[in-house]
């Protein structure tokens, strides 16, 4: 019985250990994705071109 609660107890430390190491991966990629967007939408903004192609009806 012992070694069943044991056995658990290292399985949920894993468990939780590898959950935290793919939820800090998808938060610095979410990071990284908005500091990309957001030089983007800079870029756009000081190019300040006004030739934006319309969709013809």
């Amino acid at each position: 019985m012992f070694w069943k609660i044991v056995g658990v107890l290292i399985a949920l430390w894993l468990a939780v250990t590898v959950i935290g190491f793919v939820l800090k991966g998808l938060f610095w990629l979410g990071v990284i994705g908005g500091v990309a967007f957001l030089a983007t939408a800079a870029y756009s903004a000081i190019k300040g071109s006004d030739s934006r192609k319309q969709i013809r009806s």
